[in-house]
Parts: structure tokens; C-alpha cells; sequence
């Protein structure tokens, strides 16, 4: 294991003092979601799949529904590729949604079959 010295501002050195134990852990999250944030193909998903990774209850699954932010991209992209077509960039982030979409569609499945038989 390697050690490193940061100088950070102190306020966030208080709210850090307590968690002291867990910060090579918040590191690591903070610098997963900062890596999917900067991908345009995971931009606004990123909710999506920190639900689904939480494990929700059947309930919370069927009544997940796509942020207005992720919603206006994913109509933008639909809107351009009906009008123009897509860019190479923009075909790999639709493909993504797409996917995601997919995702979201067997966990709906599985959580009424789950639903069904309780």
C-alpha cells in the first residue's frame, strides 16, 4: 500500500475526519463517478445504474423511470438521428442508452415475476 499527502480545504478535512477509516473507499467512488461522468456514453445513466446497483426492493425497479435530464438526451439523440444522423460519438452513446434501456428492462421483468410469486 502506498501513501499520500493532500492538502485539502478544512472544512472538508472535518467532514472527513470521522469517515478517516473509509476514505481509500471514498476515493475510489469518487473517482468512478468521475471517470463515468466524463464518458459521453454514460452521461445521466450513471442514477440509473447506482439504483440498480443498491439492489431496490421490486417495487422501487418498476417505478424507475429516466431522469428529465437523461430523457431530453436520449429524445435529442433520437431527433438527430431522424433528421441528420449521428455522429460516430453519438452512435457509441446511443448504443449505451440502448443497453442501459435493456437493462432496465430485465430488472422490470424480474422484479413483477418476483411481484407475481410472493
Amino acid at each position: 500500500m502506498s501513501s499520500m499527502t493532500i492538502t485539502i480545504p478544512e472544512e472538508l478535512a472535518d467532514r472527513l475526519k470521522p469517515l478517516e477509516s473509509q476514505i481509500p473507499r471514498i476515493l475510489e467512488l469518487g473517482l468512478r463517478k468521475l471517470n463515468a461522468s466524463s464518458q459521453p456514453s454514460f452521461e445521466g445513466a450513471d442514477e440509473v445504474l447506482e439504483l440498480l446497483a443498491s439492489l431496490p426492493s421490486p417495487e422501487e425497479i418498476i417505478a424507475l423511470r429516466p431522469s428529465e435530464d437523461l430523457q431530453t438526451r436520449i429524445s435529442l439523440l433520437l431527433e438527430k438521428n431522424r433528421d441528420q444522423g449521428l455522429t460516430a460519438e453519438e452512435e457509441k452513446e446511443w448504443e449505451s442508452y440502448q443497453y442501459l434501456e435493456h437493462l432496465v428492462r430485465m430488472a422490470k421483468a424480474k422484479a413483477y415475476l418476483k411481484l407475481k410469486n410472493q
